[in-house]
């Protein structure tokens, strides 16, 4: 029985791996598209925090600092995260 479970359990993992594999990279303009509640083509800090993310990581992605995300900012911020995490 318990080899069983720790049968199960390893099966689960690895079908959890290979479904994250299987996934791909994040989609910026599906994510941009969800932040920006207002649909006028930015995202607010309001909008970045109420989407659930951490206030202080908006100005990390707010590339000139005008106060909005562009999906041109976060479509760079993601890449730029995608490839810290390739390297690693």
């Amino acid at each position: 029985m318990r080899t069983f479970i720790l049968a199960a359990v390893a099966a689960l993992a690895l079908a959890g791996t290979a479904q994250a594999q299987m996934m791909g990279p994040p989609d910026p303009a599906a994510i941009f598209k969800k932040f920006d509640a207002n649909n006028d083509g930015a995202i607010t800090k309001d909008e970045w925090v109420a989407a659930g993310r951490p206030a202080e990581r908006f100005d990390l992605v707010d590339a000139d600092h005008d106060g909005k995300v562009t999906q041109a900012e976060l479509t760079a911020a993601i890449q730029k995260m995608m490839q810290a995490r390739q390297g690693q």
